[in-house]
């Protein structure tokens, strides 16, 4: 005997089905079926929400985690017993995938070893890592055609312990302004957390180290503008806790962050979303979570889908980059 399950997930797209003896749900994806087992287990205790409402969620999102993923080496963030319970960072694919699920091979130099990392190519396999408990997609900046040549740069506004949202908003002005002199053009989202995150869809030309040299040549022009809300200081404790720190150093190779559309492991499910600039001055971290995104994206679709249409030269980075090493600046820490 089969009930039909009905949810956010479950369009003309999908089918998803309980076999009434298991404790299982048959979820269809296109061409593929995922068994998801304990659907019923709670992942946010705030407000009750299970593993089959995250599941619904990524699948009513499925074309925005899927382009955010796309082909990219993937940390996967999970939380076997839900929120309440310890998270696992894990960068080799769990074991027992099935043989549809892709992946990459990445080396780590610092421990000579190697990784099968999740390499998204299709919903499904976006599906099967949430069966295995995963609530979290953090992506590297570069696909697995070249990993070492990233294709995306990262302007993360990470606000100090005394900032603010309303601090965020006035700096991803200032951050607006400095891409449009340089015609690139930013694709912004909120965190899921406190801050603010800028992609920019760059040539995979440039190594890490170049593409992180020209993000902080980038982050101190944005300093340079607003000096009273702004740090580049590269160690925490050295920072004015009430100053936005410009994290230049998440394009260094092997620093993820939340992907576009992922869940946050917060007690209200927050969504690291995409958002128009002009939606900044209004919007509020809290505003996105697996309840409100569903319908938001059936409206919107997906704000970064044209993110690869977008393709900014860093040259000009580097220019700045080479300017204020001559003037006295120091590199990035570690180069």
């Amino acid at each position: 005997m089969t009930d039909v399950i009905s949810g956010a997930g479950c369009t003309h797209r999908y089918r998803c089905s309980m076999v009434s003896s298991s404790p299982s749900v048959e979820i269809e994806v296109d061409d593929r079926v995922v068994k998801v087992s304990n659907p019923d287990r709670v992942y946010f205790p705030k407000s009750g929400a299970t593993k089959l409402d995250l599941v619904e969620y990524y699948l009513s999102v499925g074309d925005g985690i899927v382009n955010a993923l796309l082909e990219r080496p993937c940390m996967l963030h999970r939380f076997p017993k839900g929120l309440s319970g310890d998270k696992v960072h894990q960068k080799r694919l769990p074991a027992g995938a099935p043989d549809w699920v892709e992946t990459v091979q990445l080396h780590f130099p610092r421990w000579n070893r190697t990784a099968d990392e999740l390499c998204v190519t299709e919903l499904a396999s976006v599906v099967w890592a949430v069966q295995m408990s995963t609530v979290e997609f953090h992506p590297w900046n570069s696909r697995r055609f070249d990993t070492e040549k990233p294709d995306e740069w990262r302007i993360d506004l990470d606000p100090g312990p005394e900032s603010d949202w309303a601090q965020v908003r006035r700096i991803a002005g200032v951050v607006r302004e400095v891409l449009g002199e340089l015609g690139a053009v930013g694709f912004p989202k909120t965190s899921g957390g406190s801050g603010l995150h800028v992609y920019v869809r760059i040539p995979p030309e440039h190594d890490f180290k170049d593409v992180r040299r020209g993000a902080l040549a980038f982050a101190r022009e944005v300093e340079r503008r607003a000096p009273q809300d702004v740090t580049t200081t590269w160690w925490r404790k050295d920072r004015d806790p009430k100053r936005l720190f410009v994290d230049y150093n998440q394009n260094a190779r092997d620093h993820t962050i939340a992907a576009a559309y992922s869940v946050r492991g917060v007690a209200n499910a927050r969504v690291s979303t995409p958002l128009g600039w002009d939606e900044i001055g209004s919007a509020e971290p809290d505003d996105f979570t697996i309840f409100t995104m569903p319908a938001r994206f059936a409206d919107l679709g997906d704000l970064h889908a044209a993110i690869d249409e977008e393709i900014f030269d860093i040259a000009p980075l580097l220019e700045w980059a080479d300017r204020d090493e001559r003037e006295g600046e120091k590199p990035p820490a570690g180069l």
